[in-house]
């Protein structure tokens, strides 16, 4: 949260949380703790630390962004873990990782003049095994359309079990949105893990019937949320909510899913994984 926010603070969060969880005050910018935030790693023995990568603002899109590019050393501090920096400007939205070694990215994020001048690809790859424990990228095309984050890839392709990937499915509209939707489809298609085992796809509709008109209205359903023996997914109250509803069941049957209606997170181009930051135990 932001000292001193109209809008809230810690007597208010304090208020709206249980007893167990923990309220740190952190001088941000903004609301993604996603992006901002560390990369949370663990090795075999169980230890924990955390990846920093530098963080511009989406491209320095929006200012000031200096509370954001600290927070992910506060986070670390905070936990209490070594933290391992970066020089590459990444995000957190922009990775999906199996936990097994490899890493989904897209073409259109991390290789952007406005965050990496001067990086290839091969050395953004290179880096990005470096500091995330990683043996293959698998890289997806993204989507230059979405202009908030250049196509983060949580809004597209997600691990939601090793070996597994979900995806977002066109639309019947021809478009050009859903054309860079089948590309990126078409990209995974027959992708192999780090482990040699071929990719499954699940895929997933967008929520086009979500009844907002905000230019930066976020309606991807791939964008949610694993925690500790359950599943939080976003849900618009729409037609297409049953039918998500029902493929995440299947795909967890061992979680509970539970549903949030993200209207007034999504106004902000993101939903619940952009909100979010996992941290091991």
């Amino acid at each position: 949260m932001k000292p001193g926010s109209p809008h809230g603070g810690r007597p208010q969060a304090r208020a709206m949380l249980d007893d167990d969880i923990n309220i740190v005050q952190a001088d941000i910018d903004d609301s993604w703790a996603r992006d901002a935030g560390p990369c949370f790693l663990i090795n075999p023995n169980g230890k924990r630390a955390g990846t920093r990568f530098r963080f511009n603002a989406w491209g320095g899109k929006y200012h000031p962004h200096q509370g954001d590019a600290a927070f992910s050393g506060a986070v670390c501090e905070t936990a209490d873990v070594k933290s391992f920096t970066s020089n590459l400007v990444a995000e957190g939205g922009g990775v999906s990782v199996d936990g097994e070694g490899t890493i989904i990215t897209t073409e259109t994020c991390f290789p952007n003049i406005n965050r990496n001048p001067g990086w290839t690809k091969v050395a953004i790859e290179t880096e990005l095994k470096e500091m995330l424990g990683g043996d293959k990228v698998i890289w997806l095309p993204g989507n230059p359309l979405e202009d908030e984050t250049d196509g983060h890839v949580d809004g597209i392709a997600v691990f939601v079990a090793p070996g597994v990937v979900l995806m977002e499915s066109p639309g019947a509209e021809p478009s050009e949105w859903n054309d860079y939707i089948r590309k990126n489809l078409d990209a995974m298609e027959g992708q192999t893990d780090a482990r040699g085992r071929r990719i499954r796809i699940v895929t997933v509709p967008e929520a086009v019937e979500a009844p907002s008109q905000h230019p930066k209205f976020c309606r991807s359903y791939v964008n949610s949320y694993l925690v500790n023996g359950g599943v939080v997914m976003p849900v618009y109250g729409v037609a297409s909510d049953t039918v998500v509803r029902s493929i995440f069941r299947s795909l967890f049957p061992e979680r509970r899913v539970r549903e949030v209606r993200i209207d007034s997170i999504a106004i902000g181009g993101g939903g619940i994984h952009c909100i979010t930051q996992q941290e091991p135990a």
